[in-house]
């Protein structure tokens, strides 16, 4: 079994905007939960891949160019602890 790379993404956007930006994560591949929030941030995103590289580069080029998205806080699991 694939032992798969885990984090999650803290995703604060424009006020008003938080259905469209969920809806909008929900259609990434890798992520695999995304609830919204009280507080600083909106949402909470869950994304699962097979390398870390492929969490970089989708948090990057796909989550951050998301409309309406004005900041993201990447929180990566401690592989040990998982």
């Amino acid at each position: 079994m694939i032992k798969l790379e885990i984090a999650y993404v803290l995703v604060q956007c424009k006020i008003a905007h938080e259905m469209e930006v969920l809806k909008a994560l929900l259609e990434i591949d890798i992520v695999k939960e995304a609830k919204g929030t009280f507080g600083y941030y909106d949402i909470l995103v869950k994304i699962q891949a097979e390398t870390h590289d492929i969490i970089t580069e989708t948090i990057t080029k796909k989550i951050r160019s998301i409309p309406n998205v004005t900041t993201t806080t990447t929180l990566s699991i401690v592989p040990e602890q998982d």
